[in-house]
């Protein structure tokens, strides 16, 4: 899986032209917002993590920090992130182009209400120098998440 799959997936859809690449690497929060002028909590970032030996991905708002007590609360053990080396293997994305679409079959997808402070986000879309320009409402349609969490900080 690769940024052209998703980049196929929104064409798919009629959301082609929301797929952004950049001449530069937004591979972090920082240096997505710089590169295209927002502030960071418009960064949808997507955090890879094992709970219960199985892939899970919670996309958040990239002005906030996973709040262990929060996701231990929710998910029932703290937060493990999945090493960089196994994010490809067990989501299908390279780690700096992860995002919650087009990933491996049984990856679950949770959203952090830390999101809902924005009209627009913009999650990677499958390399570390792309993006898709979504509101809320299309984040929900097109990851297929499994519902809304509280696990930001």
């Amino acid at each position: 899986m690769s940024f052209e799959d998703v980049k196929k997936y929104f064409v798919d859809k009629g959301l082609g032209s929301r797929v952004e690449v950049l001449n530069t690497s937004s591979a972090t929060v920082e240096m997505a917002a710089d590169a295209l002028g927002c502030e960071a909590k418009q960064i949808a970032k997507t955090l890879s993590f094992i709970v219960d030996k199985s892939p899970i991905l919670v996309v958040a708002a990239g002005n906030v920090k996973m709040d262990n007590k929060k996701f231990k609360s929710h998910f029932g053990r703290r937060p493990k992130m999945i090493p960089g080396k196994s994010v490809k293997e067990l989501i299908g994305h390279d780690v700096g182009g992860v995002c919650p679409f087009v990933v491996k079959s049984g990856v679950k997808i949770y959203l952090d209400v830390s999101l809902k402070q924005n009209d627009l986000v913009y999650p990677a879309a499958g390399s570390e120098n792309s993006l898709v320009k979504l509101s809320i409402e299309e984040l929900e349609e097109h990851t297929g998440f499994e519902g809304w969490v509280d696990v930001g900080k």
